[in-house]
């Protein structure tokens, strides 16, 4: 299980503040520890000569364990810590709280915590943990009320409340785990090194996870992307992050919260997202014991015409599809079932059917070539025998290779088929749209795990005329840019309308009467945001009125904000907007995942119709492309109603670019290029804007 292997199968466990006063955190850990583990536990504590009738060490020093469970006050914590790193011991749980979740005492205790662990090289988790356990080697070292039953999940959590929650369910329903963590303040070890560890270990069919948050999106993206081309992971994230201070200075700020990068990283690292705990236990327990459908479609067996209906509109709202059966299928259905019964799926078999027809039929239904997984539907009647029906769909499941789930619907009476079908690994739910949601992860994971990720383009770009353009911010008050800072996509080969920014009605002219045709001119202030809204905008100038149009510019500036900072006005060549489509590309930096990239519909109508599409960068090609087709204007891109398609290659391309450009400067909080028109010979960068932090350039 690479380098974490020894954390859950230790041989010898070290419990530092070990005693046996009821109620107490070490009472708890060593109950726990004794009542199960396979190996043998060692008390420390100073203070007792023995602990549950075994020999009390005076420190962990004297140990020799494979890991130390330390459970003392936090003063005290840090320096236990470095005394198992100087004798040689490699893995440490701290359930102590008492650190970076208490302010800024805490901080720099947890600090100290992690600077010892850095210099003996300890595997750590927490502080302020719950444990950990192993149901290997029957491992309990937390302070939870409950063992683990044996299975093949592994599970960590940011709520160490949250596993005692789980674990109880969880035994009252057999279902079963191979490792469990409480994540806790996550100081060394965090959920991309359980991730890691777990993907390379032949016991974990699936990761499943409660998350808070994610300290480091990028490293969980490669980490999660490498353990998914084999193993499952199911994760319930909850809570919301602020997405930083600048927020709202752009349109993408504006639209892509937190959360928004949180969906769109995880989908990116091969992740499957669930949206309660029913629904993470839903998708794991079919993930550990089903195989991988071959095909979307589904054919449903039932004896029941209103549940049957509700399942097929469950599958409509996912990713599966209603298997259409072949001519054989069909006239065998016709054979085995009677008059009133349905042929077509749903296969309705009659409310009259017994196990024998049920039986001929999900057969018939599982060896259809159109059929990738199965849905066994029931109610109960006086002619069926629900714990055969159980042992028949079990057999045939084997038979055929193809995942079913069951919905045997009912109270007491299903309790023992239920256990019949658990012990087979097919799951049984009370609602259809559950079961239908076990299948669609069954479906999602296979698309997953056969993903290949391109690595991104690299463009050669001016890095150096990029920096400085950032810089100017170095000498302002205020560090957003505008069309001042075009400059910046002409040096990572964005192309922009020919054109300059002119602080006099002279220079704005000059500049006019070297560009072919009418011009655009524009309010160039970074206290003026929404351009359009105040008349800073002027279209179709010619060089006679430009002047004029100039001194106007400036007026309604001074009128609007009498205080704002008037750079100039900017004279851009026109671009046909008639011909094009006007959209936008932008970038938000998210605290944990980094440089969130948007593309959608660009314009006037970006925040009212939020048509977009999100991926954290950097992005490869496929990546790029895929953003263009996602949003629902898509149609617009490629040739609608009659329209010429515009230059889709320029757009995907573009979107690289300024991937690259965000990644390169880390000083980029948010950026939008809006509008970025597409026509079909070509694409330009009309307007930005973007807001910097200076300190990181």
């Amino acid at each position: 299980m690479g380098e974490l292997s020894e954390l859950f199968a230790p041989e010898r466990i070290a419990v530092v503040g070990a005693t046996d006063r009821e109620g107490s955190v070490g009472d708890a850990i060593m109950r726990n520890l004794l009542d199960s583990f396979a190996g043998e536990v060692v008390p420390v504590n100073p203070s007792r000569e023995s602990v549950f009738g075994r020999t009390a060490l005076d420190s962990v020093g004297e140990a020799d364990a494979d890991l130390a469970v330390v459970v003392v006050p936090p003063d005290v914590a840090v320096d236990v810590v470095r005394e198992a790193g100087e004798t040689g011991i490699k893995n440490v749980v701290v359930i102590t709280a008492g650190f970076g979740e208490t302010g800024s005492d805490g901080a720099a205790r947890e600090q100290e915590l992690i600077d010892v662990a850095t210099e003996y090289d300890i595997n750590l988790v927490g502080p302020n943990s719950l444990g950990i356990m192993s149901t290997p080697v029957g491992m309990n070292a937390t302070f939870g009320p409950e063992d683990a039953t044996p299975g093949r999940m592994s599970f960590m959590s940011q709520s160490g409340a949250f596993i005692t929650a789980v674990l109880d369910w969880a035994n009252d329903q057999g279902i079963g785990f191979k490792d469990v963590v409480s994540l806790g303040n996550e100081a060394v070890l965090d959920e991309s090194d359980f991730i890691s560890a777990w993907g390379d270990d032949a016991e974990t069919d699936v990761i499943i996870g409660y998350l808070e948050g994610i300290d480091d999106g990028q490293k969980f993206i490669e980490t999660a992307r490498e353990v998914t081309a084999e193993t499952p992971i199911v994760l319930v994230k909850s809570g919301r992050t602020d997405a930083g201070a600048q927020a709202a200075s752009s349109h993408t700020g504006t639209i892509a919260g937190s959360d928004e990068a949180y969906e769109t990283g995880l989908e990116q690292a091969g992740v499957i997202r669930a949206e309660s705990v029913q629904g993470l236990f839903d998708a794991a327990r079919v993930l550990e014991s089903q195989p991988l459908p071959a095909k979307d479609g589904v054919a449903i067996v039932t004896n029941a015409g209103g549940p049957g209906v509700m399942t097929t509109d469950a599958i409509g709202d996912s990713r599966l599809s209603m298997a259409s059966f072949e001519d054989a299928t069909l006239d065998a259905f016709s054979e085995a079932l009677p008059p009133e019964g349905n042929i077509y799926n749903p296969v309705d078999v009659v409310g009259d059917a017994d196990n024998e027809r049920f039986r001929e039929a999900l057969d018939v239904a599982l060896a259809d070539e159109n059929v990738g997984s199965g849905l066994v539907l029931a109610c109960p009647t006086a002619v069926l025998d629900y714990e055969g029906l159980a042992e028949d769909a079990a057999a045939l499941q084997e038979k055929h290779d193809k995942p079913v789930a069951a919905c045997l619907m009912g109270g007491k009476r299903v309790k023992r088929a239920a256990e019949t079908l658990s012990a087979a690994g097919i799951p049984n739910y009370f609602d259809p749209a559950r079961a239908v949601g076990g299948l669609d992860a069954l479906a999602e994971f296979r698309d997953i795990s056969v993903r290949e990720y391109e690595a991104p383009r690299t463009f050669e770009v001016d890095r150096e005329r990029a920096r400085e353009i950032l810089s100017s911010v170095e000498r302002r008050a205020d560090t957003r840019l505008g069309v001042e800072a075009m400059g910046l996509l002409d040096a990572y080969g964005i192309e922009t309308p020919a054109g300059g920014i002119a602080d006099a009605p002279v220079d704005a002219l000059e500049i006019a009467e070297d560009i072919d045709g009418d011009v655009v001119m524009k309010i160039v202030s970074p206290d003026i945001l929404h351009k359009s809204d105040i008349g800073g905008v002027k279209i179709g100038v010619a060089n006679e009125d430009v002047i004029d149009a100039y001194e106007d510019l400036v007026s309604r500036a001074r009128n609007y904000q009498p205080d704002a900072t008037i750079i100039g006005v900017q004279v851009q060549e026109a671009v046909d907007l008639d011909e094009g489509v006007e959209t936008i590309v932008g970038m938000n930096r998210d605290p944990q995942f980094g440089p969130l990239l948007l593309f959608g519909l660009g314009g006037i109508f970006v925040e009212t119709l939020e048509d977009t599409a999100f991926r954290v960068a950097p992005v490869s090609e496929s990546e790029a492309e895929a953003m263009t087709r996602e949003i629902d204007s898509a149609p617009l891109l490629r040739g609608a109603r009659g329209r010429d398609p515009v230059d889709i290659a320029g757009v995907i391309e573009t979107i690289e670019r300024l991937s690259q450009l965000v990644t390169d400067f880390p000083a980029i909080l948010e950026l939008d290029i809006n509008p970025l028109v597409a026509t079909p010979d070509g694409v330009e960068a009309v307007d930005v804007r973007l807001t910097v932090d200076p300190e990181k350039l």
